[in-house]
């Protein structure tokens, strides 16, 4: 984060209209201090919703990594052979 985009929260309420605007257009985040302090980010809707679906496919992945590693997982061969098994039980 550039150090343009750290503002304390007075200037935050001051130009909240003009930050939004910025947002949008360049799609960089703002840090917000409150007596000196980071207190919170704000970034534009797009840019939250590519973090939200970052975050969820990176879940998916931590998740099928740990069944992978509890042994939980069935080889595609034996799918591909229960399938044809069905397959050619219903023909």
């Amino acid at each position: 984060m550039r150090p343009a985009n750290i503002k304390p929260i007075s200037y935050f309420k001051a130009n909240a209209a003009e930050v939004l605007l910025q947002l949008a257009e360049r799609r960089e985040p703002y840090l917000i201090t409150q007596n000196g302090e980071a207190k919170a980010v704000i970034q534009d809707i797009a840019s939250y919703e590519n973090t939200q679906e970052t975050l969820a496919l990176l879940k998916i992945l931590a998740l099928g990594n740990q069944e992978i590693e509890a042994g939980k997982v069935t080889p595609l061969t034996n799918i591909a052979h229960r399938l044809r098994t069905k397959k050619a039980a219903a023909a």
